[in-house]
């Protein structure tokens, strides 16, 4: 574990090594989520397919800098855009190939849909918001009064060097009535690499109409896994599916690489 400085914060990032022709896995968590809250995944992944993988925590999250602000309307695209080019470049990872959960899936899409379009070698998509729904309001409200009343604080207090910074950091932004205008589905159409999105049909954040708009509207490849007595954490909560097809879909991207080289 080491510590990068990224756009005026310290971040914490864990590295793994992999073959050198292969891809980089870059992991992007979840609104309150860490290195740590990914458990064994990212290892599991990186054992499974070869490559090398770069985990880290954003600016506010687990052993990264403490927030000192409110997030901004344009949090997300400010982390793709602005963030993870950087320490991409602070890394030296030229073609990454991108495993976002929730905001860190949107993260993901919006950074495979931009100018860094041609080194992305593609996405893996958790629980991915491209639109904010009616019934994502219902799950922001419920995480409040778990974090309020319930044993949620508790929690995220063993992840997170200031926990209420972090809950309130992602909880104020999703529960401002301006942000349920947020959309990145036009970022969708530049995305011209390969994409699995996964999605739980228990989600209390989300329905499949988000991987039905991605499938839509990117133009490469995307591959639709929808899971059954699932929620929002596919990676634990149907675990050996989501590890099998995240592997898959690595290996055949790595595969194709190879090829058009």
């Amino acid at each position: 574990m080491s510590v990068v400085r990224i756009d005026g914060h310290g971040l914490e990032v864990e590295c793994i090594a992999g073959a050198v022709d292969a891809p980089t896995l870059v992991f992007l968590h979840e609104g309150l989520g860490s290195i740590a809250q990914w458990r064994e995944f990212p290892h599991v992944l990186a054992a499974d397919t070869g490559c090398a993988a770069m985990i880290y925590s954003r600016y506010g999250y687990g052993r990264s800098d403490v927030l000192q602000a409110p997030r901004a309307s344009d949090y997300l695209h400010h982390e793709a855009l602005v963030v993870l080019p950087q320490l991409l470049q602070e890394l030296d990872i030229q073609q990454p190939l991108l495993v976002g959960h929730s905001d860190g899936a949107s993260i993901a899409l919006i950074y495979a849909g931009s100018e860094y379009a041609a080194s992305t070698t593609g996405v893996i998509a958790m629980a991915p918001h491209v639109f904010v729904e009616p019934q994502c309001a219902a799950g922001i409200d419920a995480a409040r009064q778990s974090f309020e009343d319930g044993d949620l604080a508790h929690r995220l207090a063993k992840y997170h060097r200031d926990a209420a910074r972090t809950f309130y950091g992602w909880n104020d932004l999703w529960a401002s009535p301006a942000f349920r205008q947020w959309n990145i589905e036009a970022f969708l159409p530049q995305i011209v690499c390969p994409v699995l999105a996964i999605q739980g049909e228990d989600d209390v954040y989300g329905t499949m109409a988000q991987l039905d708009a991605i499938a839509a509207q990117v133009s490469g490849p995307c591959t639709r896994l929808k899971l059954p007595h699932c929620g929002h954490v596919p990676f634990r909560e149907q675990a050996q599916i989501t590890q099998r097809a995240s592997a898959q879909f690595v290996t055949q991207v790595t595969d194709s690489r190879k090829v058009s080289v």
